[in-house]
């Protein structure tokens, strides 16, 4: 936690001068003059655990649509392009409705066509 409540800090004011002791957000110190943050826009920048679990998924997803972008090309020489487009569309609709990180980790690839 830590860590994040450092990038969230340095997101608000990267010149910020400040101690933290271990992971309590309570325990910043402002030094050298700097303004307090105020706790609450700390707070709304910090990532959660969710937060970094779908930026992961959609990281692994983008690739494998990006992966498969020629297969729809006009000139592509998949002559049934139907399944690819079904698959890149389950792809797509992988991050739909997801609310927790146990959820993400739930997560069932669909199978490439072909595959």
């Amino acid at each position: 936690m830590s860590i994040e409540i450092l990038r969230a800090i340095q997101k608000i004011n990267p010149d910020a001068s400040y101690t933290l002791d271990g992971d309590n957000i309570d325990n910043i110190v402002w030094v050298n003059g700097t303004t307090p943050i105020p706790k609450a826009d700390i707070e709304a920048k910090i990532r959660t655990e969710l937060d970094i679990a779908m930026e992961d998924l959609r990281f692994k997803r983008n690739s494998k649509l990006a992966e498969t972008d020629w297969v729809v090309l006009p000139d592509s020489p998949i002559a049934d392009k139907t399944a690819w487009q079904n698959y890149r569309t389950e792809l797509r609709d992988l991050t739909n409705g997801l609310t927790t990180v146990e959820q993400v980790d739930a997560v069932i690839w669909p199978t490439k066509p072909g595959a």
